[in-house]
C-alpha cells in the first residue's frame, strides 16, 4: 500500500501506520492537507488484502462522495461502495464509504454487512464535540465490535490526549499521533473597504 505513493512519508504518518500494522486503533490529529488520509488508506488496504472489510465514515454526503471517488481510484471502482441517505452503490463491496449515521444505524440493526469488518475510519472525529450530532460518533465508537480497529482523523480536535484516553477506556489499545507542523504556511490577509 505505501509503495503506491510517490512521496516520502512524514514521521507522523509512519508512526500512525505502525500503529495500524500492530492492530491498534489510532487517533491522528494533524493540520488540514498534512496527509492524514494516507493512514486511513493504509487501514483500508490492510482489510482488503486480508479479505476483510473496511468502512470509511464522513460527517457529510459531499465528503462521502469525494472519498468514494478517491478510494475507488486507489483500490478499483469494484472494490469500493457508497452508502449515504441518498445513494447506495455496491454496498457489498469490501470497502464502503458512508455517513457516520448510516454506520450507527447498521450497528443498531446488527446488519449482516458488519461481518468481516476489520477497520473503521472516523473522518472528522472532532464531530464528537458537536452538541447535535456528536452522539452519533459516540454511539459508533461504543457499539463497534471489540475486534474492529478505529482510525480517527481530525484537523481541529483540541484535546487529542484526552480523546485518546477515552478511546483507550472504551475500545482498548489506541495510540495518539499529533502533528502540529503545517505543510502549507497560513497567511493572514485583511480586506478593508471604503465607506461612502
Amino acid at each position: 500500500m505505501i509503495a503506491r505513493h510517490d512521496f516520502v512519508l512524514d514521521r507522523f504518518q509512519e508512526e500512525a501506520i505502525a500503529s495500524v500494522d500492530a492492530g491498534r486503533s489510532v487517533l491522528v490529529a494533524a493540520p488540514t492537507s498534512s496527509g492524514k488520509t494516507v493512514v486511513a488508506e493504509h487501514a483500508v488496504a490492510l482489510a482488503l488484502q486480508s479479505g476483510g472489510r473496511a468502512f470509511y465514515t464522513a460527517p457529510i454526503k459531499a465528503l462521502s462522495n469525494q472519498k468514494f471517488r478517491d478510494l475507488g481510484g486507489l483500490f478499483g471502482k469494484d472494490q469500493v461502495g457508497l452508502m449515504t441517505g441518498d445513494q447506495v452503490v455496491i454496498p457489498e463491496a469490501p470497502a464502503v464509504v458512508m455517513t457516520t449515521e448510516v454506520l450507527r444505524n447498521m450497528l443498531y440493526a446488527r446488519a449482516g454487512a458488519l461481518a468481516g469488518l476489520q477497520w473503521v475510519v472516523l473522518d472528522e472525529v472532532h464531530f464528537l464535540e458537536d452538541p447535535y450530532r456528536g452522539a452519533v460518533w459516540e454511539e459508533v465508537v461504543l457499539h463497534l465490535a471489540p475486534e474492529v480497529g478505529i482510525v480517527a482523523l481530525s484537523a481541529t480536535v483540541s484535546n487529542a490526549d484526552e480523546l485518546g484516553d477515552w478511546l483507550r477506556a472504551v475500545r482498548g489499545p489506541t495510540d495518539v499521533v499529533v502533528e502540529r507542523r503545517r505543510p502549507v504556511r497560513l497567511r493572514s490577509h485583511y480586506l478593508v473597504g471604503q465607506r461612502g
